[in-house]
C-alpha cells in the first residue's frame, strides 16, 4: 500500500500547487473587475520618459474593452518607471513558479525621490486645480488649490503622501505641522491648473486602507506637461487640452483605473490581468 499512498500524496501535493497557481492567477484581476473606465499609459521600456496614453471603456465588467479616442503623447518620470504600490500587489507571490511572478528581481521599484513614475494599476482620486470650481463637465471630486494646500513628502511625517491644508492641520493639532518637506500645490506655473490624484502608495484611502509605506514614493498626479520630451519628477503629464478632455470623461461611479507599464510588461501581463488590447498606432 505504501506506493499507492505515496502516489495519492504526490497527486494531492501537485494538485495543491496547481490550485495555488490557479488561485494566484484568478485572484489578481479581481481588483479590476468593477472598473469600466481605464487609462493605459505605456512606454517603450523602463527608462523611457516619453509614452502614450489611451482611454478605454466598457458597458459593464462582463463586456470587452473598447478604445475611446486616439492615443496621445505623455511624459513620465525623468528616470522612467519603477514598480509602484497600487490596487494589485506587484511583489512576487510566495512561490518559485516563474510563471506567476509579476516582477523580476532586476526590475526597478519606485522609491521616494528617485525620479521614477510608478508602474502598476492605480485608482484615481480627487481632481484638483487653481479655479474655485471644477472644470465644467467634470464628475470627479474636486479640490481647489489654495496657498495652504500641500502634499507632504517627508517620510517621517504622519501625513506622508497626503494632500493636506496646512492651516487645518495646525488648527486641529494646535501645533506646527510635523513635516519639513512638502510640495506647495498652488504653483506659480500652469502645471497644476488641472490635475487628478493617482492612488499610488495608499494616497487614495477609499481604495486602499493601508497606511503609505514610508519611502515608497509620494505625491503622484496626472497633470499638465511642460512640453514634449520634458519629463516630470514622478508624475504623468500631458497637454492641457488632453488633460481637460480626460477630466470630463472620468466618472468615479465607473471606478476608473490607471494602468501604467512599459509596453513589454503590459503585453506580458495583459491576459493575466484581462487588460484591453493596445490600440495600434
Amino acid at each position: 500500500m505504501k506506493p499507492l499512498s505515496f502516489l495519492v500524496s504526490l497527486l494531492l501535493t501537485v494538485g495543491g500547487i496547481v490550485a495555488l497557481a490557479d488561485a494566484a492567477r484568478a485572484a489578481e484581476p479581481s481588483a479590476l473587475a468593477s472598473s469600466t473606465q481605464m487609462i493605459v499609459v505605456t512606454t517603450s521600456d523602463w527608462s523611457a520618459v516619453e509614452g502614450r496614453l489611451q482611454r478605454y471603456e466598457r458597458g459593464n465588467p462582463h463586456k470587452k474593452w473598447r478604445a475611446v479616442g486616439e492615443p496621445i503623447s505623455v511624459v513620465v518620470g525623468k528616470n522612467g518607471l519603477g514598480w509602484g504600490a497600487g490596487v494589485i500587489p506587484t511583489d512576487n507571490a510566495p512561490t518559485d513558479d516563474p510563471k506567476i511572478k509579476i516582477r523580476a528581481a532586476t526590475d526597478p521599484v519606485k522609491k521616494e525621490g528617485d525620479g521614477k513614475a510608478p508602474a502598476g494599476v492605480f485608482a484615481l482620486g480627487t481632481g484638483f486645480g487653481y479655479a474655485p470650481q471644477p472644470l465644467p463637465g467634470s464628475k470627479m471630486p474636486y479640490l481647489n488649490l489654495t496657498p495652504s494646500v500641500e502634499c507632504v513628502d517627508d517620510t517621517s511625517s504622519k501625513y506622508y503622501n497626503r494632500v493636506v491644508d496646512r492651516s487645518a492641520v495646525v488648527d486641529r493639532d494646535t501645533a506646527a505641522p510635523d513635516w519639513n518637506s512638502s510640495e506647495h500645490m498652488l504653483r506659480s506655473d500652469e502645471l497644476y491648473r488641472w490635475g487628478v490624484v493617482v492612488g499610488h502608495n495608499s494616497i487614495v484611502a477609499e481604495h486602499n486602507a493601508n497606511a503609505p509605506a514610508p519611502g515608497g514614493g509620494s505625491c503622484i498626479f496626472l497633470h499638465i506637461w511642460r512640453g514634449p520630451g520634458q519629463p516630470t519628477v514622478g508624475c504623468t503629464a500631458m497637454p492641457q487640452g488632453q488633460l481637460e478632455s480626460l477630466l470630463t470623461w472620468l466618472d468615479p461611479a465607473r471606478n476608473p483605473l490607471l494602468v501604467q507599464l512599459p509596453a513589454p510588461e503590459y503585453e506580458r501581463l495583459r491576459k493575466r490581468w484581462k487588460l484591453p488590447h493596445l490600440k495600434s498606432k
